[in-house]
């Protein structure tokens, strides 16, 4: 369902009644502090903070993919065979030859990107957990 822009102003207005730009500007703040103590670039982090209130703003929720690729390199890091492991067998085996060489590249193309936001999540909120 798209959102009207009156269901959009609605939504907005009640971010500011709850304090949600006040509480992202506390966050953001927080944030700066770590990154100046861990020797991370501030104006990166900044960016990638954008970009995770925006997400937040629009709803976005991580997708099962991604969730799978994030376990799996917490618990094992990057690991040579990752695209053999995210692969669904069963559809794997249900294609030809170049649906299954299609198959592959997408599947690579979406690790790839999903290995790109967990490096910045790590960098930027995991690996200071880590060290608390």
């Amino acid at each position: 369902m798209e959102k009207t822009l009156k269901m959009l102003a609605k939504e907005a207005k009640t971010r500011m009644k709850k304090g949600f730009w006040q509480k992202c500007e506390e966050e953001l703040d927080s944030k700066r502090s770590h990154a100046r103590e861990q020797g991370i670039n501030e104006s990166k982090m900044e960016r990638y903070f954008q970009e995770k209130v925006g997400a937040a703003i629009k709803g976005d929720t991580p997708d099962e993919f991604y969730l799978r690729v994030r376990d799996m390199l917490l618990s094992e890091g990057e690991v040579s065979d990752a695209i053999g492991r995210l692969t669904d067998m069963e559809l794997y085996n249900s294609l030809n030859y170049s649906e299954r060489q299609r198959y592959t590249l997408e599947l690579s193309e979406k690790y790839l990107r999903a290995l790109e936001r967990f490096k910045k999540e790590y960098e930027f909120e995991l690996k200071g957990k880590k060290a608390d």
